[in-house]
């Protein structure tokens, strides 16, 4: 994927409460950070009833993304990775945000899905912590999400996302500020809702230690410590006094604790709730807080991608595995691809990274649906490959490879490429008109090797040549061609060949 390893690389969490950048040097394979910055957007906040983003809201992220992209001006493409999480999963014009928000970062921004986002949190946070084989429970209470993980060491077993964070459950319980019991209980109550499905595989006696991340639960240890209610971490009769103290305060403004700034003061209260409530829940009495969070779980996985460790490739090994793909097949129609990509990749692919990866995962998938059934297996396919939770794929790449695969044969569905986003919109074309010419080539399933073919390819045009008679020696072949041309036809793309 790399060429050269980047000096420097960046991470990028635009969280629904903060946007946060680390920066880091690549020195003899480790990460040493040497910037940090932080700021609090509050993007949940702007959300409206109907799940909109507001224009204030979308213009108050564009302007710190601009900030953070004078920083990274000089980065080359690959050595960033940004991501956006809950409110940017629910927003209705994310799309439409994500498009000034790249312009204004200078790099691509990916949404993750909220168990992805679980699964870089625990890699932030494992690799803060000894390898000492303990049982872990990771919790990371967001702005609009709260992530759940068991892991050992590196490795996350159980993960989940709820869709509760301090932005949110304060703004829904705590709008105007007021703080009483009642309240309290009520948000408890709500965020024990959430709980109550994962309480009884996430509970107390099926780990080792508590671990907490990220801002809220940092900033709660940091109360606790401050006011003398804990020696280290978070305790429950820590966390009781100060639910105790947020109610005697009566309301945000009113809060008075060492270390408590000003802009955490409005969402502190959703946030307490989420944490009483699972310590309730799960029967937590003591948790520790890491240094390691999103930021650096990403930061991380960016590293395994540059050491050519890029875990979507073990994502997508294990997904063929689990429905039985036929291997050599796909193996053939992955080299064929490439072969054709190879004559191709300059004019054709956009601006589209490592389009060769691309191919690859989507040739070992195209079939996964015939474990479902035979006829229209291609949409079977793509549906799986949209919907499941792929470790290592954001949204985008997910929606990009299912529709690759939903391409690979019958009617190319040409106006499913029209509303990709870029860079998808320039280059995914192409690639799945590469992928259907590999599957077509090889569609006799023989282990007989397949001629050298030429091509040229061209937005509405496709020529193949073959060494001279071996079309008339593999009439197959030929009769597949012109099938596939028929198809084509349909799309407005001339398929010629001879």
């Amino acid at each position: 994927m790399y060429e050269q390893a980047p000096d420097i690389v960046a991470a990028i969490d635009l969280g629904s409460n903060s946007f946060h950048m680390v920066v880091a040097h690549l020195r003899k394979g480790e990460l040493v950070i040497v910037d940090r910055l932080r700021e609090m957007i509050r993007l949940a906040a702007g959300l409206t009833p109907a799940r909109y983003l507001t224009v204030e809201a979308q213009q108050k992220a564009i302007d710190c993304l601009q900030r953070f992209g004078q920083r990274l001006k000089d980065m080359p493409p690959g050595s960033v990775r940004a991501v956006g999480t809950n409110t940017l999963r629910v927003a209705r014009n994310a799309n439409t945000f994500l498009q000034l928000a790249e312009a204004a970062l200078g790099h691509p921004i990916e949404i993750i899905a909220g168990i992805e986002e679980a699964r870089l949190i625990y890699q932030g946070v494992a690799h803060s912590l000894a390898t000492d084989g303990k049982r872990r429970m990771v919790m990371d209470i967001g702005g609009g999400s709260t992530e759940y993980i068991i892991g050992v060491d590196k490795t996350p077993q159980h993960k989940e996302s709820l869709h509760m964070g301090c932005v949110s459950m304060s703004l829904n319980q705590f709008a105007d500020g007021k703080i009483s019991a009642k309240r309290f209980r009520r948000a408890v109550i709500a965020a024990q809702m959430e709980l109550e499905p994962m309480q009884k595989s996430f509970s107390s006696g099926l780990w080792d230690e508590a671990v907490g991340a990220s801002g809220t639960l940092k900033t709660v240890e940091k109360l606790l410590v401050s006011s003398g209610w804990s020696k280290e971490g978070i305790t429950q009769d820590g966390l009781n006094r100060l639910v105790d103290a947020l109610l005697a305060a009566g309301h945000c403004d009113k809060l008075v604790l060492p270390d408590l700034g000003p802009d955490r003061k409005p969402i502190l209260p959703g946030g307490v709730a989420i944490l009483a409530a699972t310590f309730k829940s799960l029967r937590i009495q003591h948790m520790r807080v890491a240094d390691g969070a999103l930021r650096e779980g990403l930061l991380h996985d960016l590293l395994g991608r540059i050491n050519h460790e890029d875990i979507r490739d073990r994502t997508v090994n294990a997904m063929a595995t689990r429905y039985h793909v036929d291997q050599e097949h796909s193996g053939r129609v992955k080299a064929t691809a490439r072969a054709l990509l190879e004559q191709v990749r300059v004019t054709s692919c956009g601006k589209i990274e490592n389009p060769g990866q691309w191919l690859d995962w989507a040739a070992d998938l195209h079939e996964i649906g015939l474990d479902i059934a035979h006829s229209g297996y291609h949409k079977h396919s793509a549906y799986i490959i949209e919907n499941a939770d792929l470790p290592g794929f954001s949204r985008q790449d997910q929606i990009l490879l299912a529709l690759l695969v939903r391409a690979h044969r019958r009617k190319f569905p040409l106006k499913l490429f029209r509303d990709l986003v870029a860079p998808w919109d320039g280059g995914a074309k192409a690639l799945a008109l590469l992928l259907r010419l590999a599957v077509t080539l090889n569609r006799s399933r023989s282990a007989e090797p397949l001629a050298p073919v030429g091509i040229t390819l061209t937005a509405n045009c496709i020529q193949l040549r073959f060494p001279p008679g071996w079309l008339n020696d593999h009439p197959l072949t030929a009769a597949d061609l012109e099938q596939e041309a028929a198809y084509l036809h349909g799309a407005g793309i001339t398929l010629q060949f001879g």
